[in-house]
């Protein structure tokens, strides 16, 4: 299934592909285990609110630059 999913977050988007990336995976695959773990989670669905009140988490330090350094390897940038 193609699909667009507009107003992401950009420096969220970036970490999962280049984690996928890091993983020799495709964003989508990455993607598809993230939104079957969160509806895994006992009690996801009770949650009220939005995806939009959602907040990105940051990485564990020595992280800050995953992304910069996997362009660097998957694009040669």
């Amino acid at each position: 299934m193609d699909t667009t999913i507009r107003n992401l977050d950009e420096r969220t988007y970036r970490a999962m592909k280049a984690r996928a990336a890091l993983a020799g995976r495709t964003i989508g695959e990455t993607v598809n285990e993230a939104m079957e773990v969160y509806l895994a989670r006992p009690g996801a669905h009770l949650r009220t609110g939005t995806l939009a009140d959602l907040r990105p988490r940051s990485f564990p330090e020595g992280n800050e630059r995953l992304s910069e350094e996997v362009d660097q390897v998957v694009y040669g940038v």
